[in-house]
C-alpha cells in the first residue's frame, strides 16, 4: 500500500479502526500538493488575442470613481454611473472588467449598458468564460441584419423613435423568422409611438403560439380605445355592469372561453383569488375606461354592493395598463401605489409625491411611492423629503436609513448646496454627501 492509499485508506474507516502515525490531514494536504506539483501540465490551445478596442476609455478619476463605487462606497450608485458613461459613448478600462462582468452575471438589472462599457476586451472575455456569456447577447451597436437580439431590439427602438410605421414595417418582415422570445419582445418594442397603425398588427399576435406574445400585444392593445381588442373587452363589461342612481351593481363573469383567453385573460388565477373574481378583475383592466361614463372621482364615491374591492383594484390596474393621467390621479388618492405614478408626467409624480411625503408618515408605503418617482427630485419634491428627515430624526433616528438613502440617490445632484445648508441635522448632512459624490461623478464623465 502506497502513502495515498494509506491515507485514503485510514480516512474512510477511522483512525479508531486504522491506527495513522502522525497527524493525518496534514499528511493528506502534503500528499496532495506533492501530487499535483508533479503531474506534467496538459496541452493548451493558443488563445486568439483581444480585438483592438474601437471606442475611448472614460477618463481616470472617473474610472477611479467606478472602482470605488464597485469596492463598496455607495454601491447602489453602480447602474447609476454605468448608464451616464453609456451615454458618453465609451467603454470601462480593462482593469474594472473581471468584476463587472461577474457582478452582471449575478445582476441582471445593470448588463443593459454592459455590452457597450465592456467594449471589444468583454466580448474577448466573455466568449472565454461561460459564467460571462450572457454579455455576447446584450446591444454592441450592430444592425438589424446582423446583430444579435440585444442589438437587434436597440436598432428597432431607433427607428421606431424615428418612425414608427417603418419599425413596424420592418418587423413584420421578419415576424415568422423570428424567435418566440424576440416576438414577446419586439412587440413590447411598439409601445413607443403606439398608434391605431399598429392596430392590424397587434391583433394578428393575439393568435400567436406563445402566452408572452399574447399578452404583450393584449397589453399595448388595451392602451387603443378604438381597437377590436378593446371593444370586444367594452361589451363584457357591459355584461358585467349595472349603474342606477348612486350604485353600481356588479355580476361577475361566469366562465372564461376561449376569446376571452384570446383577448389577454388568463383563466388560472393566482392562488387566493377566485376563479370569478379574477376573470372580473381582467375585463374591467382591459376594458376602456370610456365605458364608465363617469369621471373617476364621481365613480369613487358610489357605492358598489358586491366586488367592491375587486372592482376598485381593476380600476388602478386599468389606469396602469392604459396609462390614463385623471384616472392614475384619481386612484392614487385611494390606493397610493408607484406604478400609478408612472402614467403621469415628471412634473406631476413629483407633486404628488411632495404632497403625500407631508401627509404621510415614514413607513414602507412612502418608500414605495418615492422609489417611483422618476429621478432627478427637483426642488419642491427633495425640500419636502429634507423636512420630513429633520422631522423624523427627531423620533425615530433608527428609521430614517432608507430614506436618507432614497433622497441622496434620487435628488438632482445639482442642489447639494440646498442639502447642505438646509439643516445640521447628521442624515441631512449624509444627503448632501451622497449628492456632492454623484454631482462630481456626472463631472468626471463629461471630461
Amino acid at each position: 500500500m502506497n502513502g495515498w492509499e494509506e491515507l485514503a485508506s485510514a480516512a474512510l474507516v477511522g483512525t479508531d479502526r486504522r491506527p495513522y502515525r502522525g497527524d493525518l490531514l496534514e499528511a493528506a494536504a502534503v500528499e496532495v500538493v506533492r501530487r499535483r506539483a508533479g503531474r506534467r501540465l496538459g496541452e493548451v490551445a493558443p488563445q486568439e488575442r483581444a480585438p483592438d478596442e474601437e471606442r475611448a476609455a472614460v477618463g481616470r478619476t472617473a474610472a477611479e470613481r467606478l472602482a470605488r463605487i464597485m469596492g463598496g462606497e455607495h454601491e447602489r450608485l453602480l447602474p447609476e454611473w454605468l448608464a451616464a458613461a453609456a451615454a458618453t459613448g465609451r467603454r470601462v478600462p480593462p482593469y474594472v472588467l473581471p468584476d463587472l462582468l461577474e457582478r452582471g452575471r449575478r445582476d441582471r438589472s445593470i448588463r443593459g449598458h454592459l455590452g457597450v462599457l465592456a467594449g471589444q476586451r468583454g466580448r474577448w472575455l466573455a466568449g472565454l468564460n461561460s459564467d460571462w456569456g450572457y454579455l455576447l447577447e446584450e446591444p454592441t451597436g450592430e444592425t438589424w441584419e446582423l446583430g444579435g437580439a440585444a442589438d437587434r431590439r436597440a436598432h428597432l427602438r431607433r427607428v421606431r423613435a424615428a418612425d414608427a410605421g417603418e419599425a413596424r414595417r420592418l418587423l413584420e418582415s421578419t415576424w415568422e423568422r423570428e424567435t418566440p422570445d424576440d416576438r414577446a419582445e419586439f412587440v413590447e418594442v411598439l409601445a413607443d409611438g403606439l398608434s391605431m397603425d399598429d392596430e392590424p398588427f397587434l391583433e394578428q399576435a393575439l393568435d400567436d403560439r406563445r402566452r408572452e406574445v399574447r399578452q404583450a400585444a393584449a397589453n399595448l392593445l388595451t392602451r387603443l380605445p378604438a381597437s377590436r381588442m378593446s371593444q370586444r373587452m367594452a361589451e363584457r363589461a357591459r355584461a358585467c355592469v349595472a349603474i342606477a342612481g348612486n350604485v353600481i351593481a356588479i355580476e361577475a363573469p361566469k366562465e372564461c372561453d376561449k376569446a376571452m383567453e384570446r383577448d389577454g385573460i388568463r383563466p388560472k388565477p393566482p392562488r387566493g383569488i377566485g376563479e370569478r373574481a379574477w376573470w372580473l378583475q381582467q375585463i374591467i383592466a382591459r376594458a376602456p375606461l370610456a365605458v364608465w361614463d363617469r369621471p373617476p372621482a364621481r365613480l369613487l364615491t358610489m357605492k358598489i354592493p358586491d366586488w367592491d374591492a375587486e372592482v376598485k383594484a381593476a380600476w388602478v390596474r386599468a389606469a396602469v395598463l392604459q396609462q390614463d393621467p385623471e384616472w392614475a390621479r384619481a386612484m392614487f388618492g385611494w390606493d397610493p401605489i408607484a406604478d400609478l405614478l408612472e402614467s403621469l408626467p415628471p412634473d406631476e409624480q413629483q407633486e404628488l409625491a411632495a404632497d403625500f411625503v407631508k401627509k404621510h408618515d415614514l413607513d414602507s408605503q412612502l418608500i414605495m411611492v418615492l422609489g417611483g418617482v422618476s429621478s432627478h427630485w427637483r426642488e419642491g419634491l427633495a425640500t419636502a423629503v429634507l423636512r420630513k428627515i429633520v422631522r423624523v430624526a427627531t423620533t425615530q433616528p433608527w428609521n430614517l436609513g432608507e430614506l436618507v438613502k432614497l433622497a441622496g440617490e434620487h435628488i438632482d445632484p445639482a442642489l447639494f448646496p440646498l442639502a447642505e445648508s438646509y439643516s445640521p441635522v447628521e442624515s441631512v448632512q449624509q444627503v448632501a454627501a451622497l449628492l456632492r459624490f454623484r454631482a462630481d461623478m456626472y463631472k468626471e464623465l463629461a471630461r
